[in-house]
């Protein structure tokens, strides 16, 4: 599959850092009071560190990228990963709940230059055949942290200090960062690499894929966020079972990803499609029947499935469609991705008091059949399609014109 193996020793160092980025960002949900007691801080003001860091990666993201978009990939990739090991041993090192949120917000500026940065530089890797499965083993960490990294790094909290979770990952984030520099092609502006711009560009499909990755993640999230009130007040289970469902979820969530890395070089569109497609039956499915245990735990685990494979697809599309600068373009698919995060938990929180837990999976449904019917309509805006009927219209005009008399 991989031909080269300093390019594969990348590959999978790049995806252990997304691995460390997602861990460290919903880390202090797992160790909330153990912050919290040991800071002298309220619990919500510990759980604004996870909502002011997302908040930083949707609002930076765009304008890093594009202050960046002329530094070397790899020289920028490097320096992201030492400020991720620093910001996240001052976090280790907090003295107050002040000191704590600054490092955090460190932490979050790399991370919004670091999604839009990485998805090209793995990309330029590879050669077209194969680069969806790459970045299918890229999307892999991410998407392995919320059922493994979370749950080590709470379990190594609560035996030692919750700061050894934290310098443990800037400790592998040191090691992630020496593997890079060693092993990552030379340096390439964003301008001169072998990824310069989508292989088909096309405005038309990459606005549609960022409407598409809007719309289903924030369905996506819209149930997940709220989904262990919902296993323990819907379904019936304890609150011990929702550590073992969460990491099923999470291991169909890995399956998810590599049946996506499968097709989505060869049938693009149609994976999208398939995927949003499913998603919409997973969250229905979760409000009609979630109140039976065994259909709770299929429909969760194929909305993990979904959400996962959705995250390669979606990642893989944009570099195939992006109508100008990889970074940026990665960037704009980075924003609304953790747009679609914020939206999602703001409207589960907006329904919960009201119309119940239940109803987030509804909402979920209903997001998600708007996600598919942008995905259906996407051959229909391709601005190519309407380039080829421009053209075709003229090379037509020019020959059925009638022979001009001298």
């Amino acid at each position: 599959m991989f031909e080269s193996k300093p390019a594969l020793l990348a590959l999978v160092a790049l995806s252990l850092a997304s691995f460390l980025y997602v861990t460290t960002e919903a880390l202090p949900i797992g160790l909330l009071p153990l912050i919290a007691h040991d800071l002298g801080a309220s619990e919500s003001a510990v759980g604004l560190l996870v909502t002011g860091y997302g908040l930083v990666v949707v609002v930076v993201s765009l304008p890093l990228a594009k202050l960046t978009r002329r530094f070397p990939r790899r020289r920028l990739l490097c320096v992201l990963l030492a400020v991720f090991a620093v910001a996240t041993f001052l976090s280790a090192v907090a003295w107050d709940h002040g000191s704590l949120m600054a490092a955090r917000m460190v932490t979050a500026l790399s991370q919004a230059l670091f999604w839009a940065v990485v998805t090209p530089a793995v990309a330029d890797l590879f050669r077209p055949a194969v680069r969806g499965r790459a970045l299918s083993i890229l999307y892999a960490g991410a998407s392995a942290a919320a059922p493994a990294g979370v749950p080590a790094g709470t379990w190594l909290g609560q035996q030692t200090d919750w700061r050894v979770a934290f310098l443990a990952l800037s400790g592998l984030g040191l090691l992630v960062l020496a593997t890079v520099a060693a092993v990552l092609p030379g340096d390439r502006p964003a301008g001169h690499g072998a990824v310069d711009g989508g292989t088909s560009p096309d405005r038309g499909r990459y606005l549609s894929i960022v409407a598409t990755t809007m719309l289903s993640i924030t369905a996506a999230f819209a149930a997940y966020t709220y989904i262990s009130p919902f296993l323990t007040g819907v379904s019936g289970f304890s609150e011990s079972a929702i550590g073992p469902l969460l990491l099923a979820r999470g291991i169909a969530g890995l399956a998810g990803v590599y049946v996506a890395g499968r097709l989505v070089d060869r049938y693009g569109w149609l994976t999208m499609t398939g995927f949003v497609g499913l998603q919409v039956p997973a969250l229905a499915g979760q409000y009609a029947f979630g109140a039976s245990p065994v259909a709770a735990v299929v429909t969760i685990c194929l909305s993990g499935f979904t959400l996962a494979g959705l995250t390669a697809v979606l990642g893989s599309r944009v570099l195939v469609y992006a109508p100008g600068e990889p970074v940026m373009a990665s960037a704009g698919s980075s924003m609304a991705f953790n747009v679609g995060i914020t939206a999602g938990a703001l409207l589960g929180g907006v329904l919960l008091p009201g119309a119940g837990v239940r109803s987030t999976a509804l909402a979920g449904a209903l997001l998600s059949l708007a996600a598919l019917a942008v995905v259906l309509a996407e051959p229909a805006v391709s601005s190519r399609r309407k380039v080829v009927a421009a053209t075709t219209g003229q090379a037509l005009a020019k020959v059925t014109q009638p022979p001009q008399r001298p």
